[in-house]
């Protein structure tokens, strides 16, 4: 044990920044369980940490830290078991159609560019309180009328209704969790008007009142995309962008300038902590009696709660107010501002209050991007040869280095989650965050602090001519069809090895580090090597997809359209659903379609003309798959009941059928070359947000 010792002993005074890794993986390890923890668990784990506590004190070297790493470990898998108790709430248990009452307490826009309401103290007709969800989304399609949204309303619908749904295939993207973590138990849109039921009441909802008319007034006063782009960086409510904006920024990799987050916050408050420490040193009677650094810090804080609190509070504001938050104090104690240990704090922090952020992409890009800036600008500072450079350069360099580094460090978890990856994201950020930097966060501020006193045209209009610029620099580099670069989705755990092998090459002191390069080229390998599922079935039963020569060939050109496009965009393949259906594979067959799997085949029936045909499919084919109910008798399931124990089967004797009935129970399935079935409850496991049928 020599050599453990001895690596310890190396890194004393480094461990710190290891922390939130411990932490975030006891994180994953609660959600990657396949049920939930129950008390002799969490009671074990505790017994575990006591212990693990004590024989770290008692044995401080040998077996402190990793006595420790096991402590957080524990605590990381609590805190996520914590979490996931305190946000419970009732989920619909079916499909919903009629009036639906609530409160606004969210406006923003859907995929298919609607307006979308998020409601509170929801009333659903005929259903029990105690079944009704907390929250529920509607999008609002149809002939709807100039309606304005008001923070606190109440307001009337006749809406459809459903619980969240599951993985668009195993192993994908989990709205139901996604769902569970925001409190939103159902989802669904209305074709009807919304009416007005009852105003807001006084002090009721002040904020996020003061949010949407704030953002409204921005949109009329500078109007266009730029208006709609000023209320997002201002109060982020994006209701005002269209689709085609939202995807120019996104084509060109500069949508995080649309997102309130460590960028925007970190702009606004070195903008005010700048502004206030100059203005301090002007006055020589303050500057030589007051602290005016600490000061300037406390009045930057200041403006990033402000901002926090009329930006609405959501996830990516909030981490990115904990950030700046952590340097500032670490300002006001006179401890450096910008370190790894400054950045661990902050992760342990959001992690600790929102463990289910792990999981998405803007933690894992916000703090990946933040650590290895800190790291690289960390290390440029004892470079020598750069101190000599003229200090006109230095501020281009950084920029230059800055992007790239931040691009680099981003992009493996773009490019797993937004399955695509920016060709001109370098340049298109040179070209735009410092005009964001230095023109439209410094305007924003002084129409801010001006329009009380109604002099904020002037910063307004600085403001929508930093916004056009940056609109038309996403629009040109967005409109080549080289722009973007699709990917496919990687296979399980190969954000986790690249994660653990970057964090080891950046923490690690010594040569040691360089072992992290192992995980980093096992994932790679793990990317390039994976293969994507022959066959796929939505959870409705309405769409197939099978693996072609051309690309996936999907059975409809239309419905299920969220779920097309997300089998597509998993492929890395930029088709879209109507030209995916285009192409060879699927013939006719009799009222549903057909598609050959090696020696199988398999129907595909959607309709009340499918339900006829069933019995006549199921005899000349070996798989047939319908969203109707199928009739008793007709083709066996292609598992056994639920809870038999029973292992799945494929195709023997008669064919399988795959219809609602299975559906309920699995979810989304997946099969391979082999026909082997993978099914979407079985990756989700018995966790709180999946549905039991």
């Amino acid at each position: 044990m020599h050599w453990l010792d001895a690596a310890q002993q190396g890194q004393r005074g480094y461990l710190m920044p290891w922390s939130p890794v411990f932490f975030g993986i006891g994180v994953a390890l609660y959600f990657a369980l396949p049920e939930e923890p129950g008390a002799p668990v969490y009671g074990g784990l505790a017994a575990l940490a006591v212990c693990a506590a004590l024989l770290g004190r008692w044995r401080r070297e040998q077996a402190g830290p990793l006595m420790t790493a096991l402590v957080l470990v524990a605590l990381g898998l609590c805190a996520g078991g914590l979490r996931t108790a305190s946000v419970a709430g009732p989920v619909l248990e079916f499909r919903y159609y009629g009036p639906v009452e609530g409160r606004i307490v969210a406006v923003d826009r859907s995929a298919s560019d609607k307006i979308r309401l998020t409601l509170d103290r929801v009333v659903l007709a005929e259903t029990a309180p105690d079944r009704v969800p907390r929250r529920v989304r509607v999008s609002l399609h149809g002939d709807q009328p100039v309606f304005t949204p008001t923070a606190g309303a109440r307001v009337a619908l006749t809406g459809h209704l459903a619980p969240p749904s599951g993985p668009g295939e195993p192993g994908g993207f989990d709205f139901q969790r996604h769902a569970w973590f925001l409190g939103i138990g159902a989802v669904g849109y209305t074709r009807t008007p919304v009416l007005l039921q009852a105003p807001r009441e006084a002090g009721e909802m002040r904020l996020l009142h003061v949010r949407l008319r704030l953002a409204q007034a921005v949109r009329e006063r500078i109007g266009g995309e730029a208006g709609g782009f000023a209320a997002a960086v201002m109060t982020g409510d994006r209701s005002g962008i269209a689709t085609v904006t939202l995807e120019n920024l996104r084509r060109s990799n500069i949508a995080h300038l649309l997102a309130i987050s460590g960028l925007h916050m970190g702009l606004l408050t070195g903008f005010i902590f700048m502004s206030l420490r100059a203005f301090l040193s002007l006055v020589p009677a303050l500057a030589l009696r007051l602290p005016t650094k600490k000061i300037a810090a406390i009045g930057a804080l200041a403006a990033g709660a402000a901002y926090l609190a009329v930006a609405g509070g959501n996830v990516a504001t909030e981490r990115a107010f904990i950030q700046v938050a952590v340097m500032f104090v670490a300002v006001l104690l006179d401890r450096r501002a910008v370190t790894l240990r400054a950045v661990a704090i902050a992760a342990m922090i959001v992690l600790a209050r929102r463990p289910e952020t792990l999981l998405g992409p803007g933690f894992q890009m916000s703090f990946a991007a933040t650590t290895a800036l800190v790291a690289v600008f960390t290390w440029l500072r004892d470079v020598a040869w750069l101190q000599g450079w003229p200090r006109w350069t230095r501020g281009v360099t950084g920029l230059v280095i800055s992007s790239a580094v931040a691009g680099a460090a981003t992009a493996p978890f773009a490019a797993a989650h937004f399955n695509m990856v920016a060709v001109w994201g370098l340049p298109a950020n040179l070209l735009t965050v410092p005009v964001m930097g230095s023109i439209v966060v410094p305007a924003a501020v002084l129409a801010g602090l001006l329009w009380p006193i109604g002099l904020e045209g002037v910063a307004l209009t600085v403001m929508a001519a930093g916004l056009d610029w940056i609109l038309a620099v996403a629009a040109w580099f967005a409109s080549g069809e080289d722009a973007i670069r699709t990917v496919v989705m990687p296979p399980a755990g190969v954000l986790a090895l690249i994660t653990l092998g970057a964090l080891a090459v950046i923490l690690w002191q010594g040569r040691g580090r360089w072992a992290g390069l192992a995980p980093l080229a096992v994932a790679v390998a793990m990317w390039l090597g994976g293969e994507r599922p022959y066959v796929l079935i939505s959870d409705t039963g309405r769409l197939v997809g099978v693996a072609g020569a051309s690309g996936r060939v999907l059975s409809r050109p239309r419905g299920d359209g969220f779920v097309a496009r997300l089998w597509l965009e998993n492929d890395g393949d930029p088709a879209d659903q109507r030209a995916a259906a285009a192409r060879d594979g699927w013939q006719e067959g009799g009222a549903g379609q057909v598609v050959r799997l090696g020696a199988a085949t398999l129907w595909h029936g959607v309709g009340r003309r499918a339900v006829g045909d069933l019995a006549r499919a199921c005899a000349l084919h070996d798989w047939v798959v319908t969203s109707e109910e199928v009739p008793q008798g007709v083709g066996q399931p292609p598992l056994p009941p639920p809870g038999s124990g029973a292992a799945m089967a494929g195709p023997q004797g008669a064919c399988r059928i795959i219809g609602p009935e299975v559906l309920r129970h699995t979810g989304a399935i997946a099969l391979g070359r082999d026909l082997g079935m993978r099914i979407a409850r079985e990756a989700q496991g018995r966790r709180p947000w999946v549905p039991r049928p």
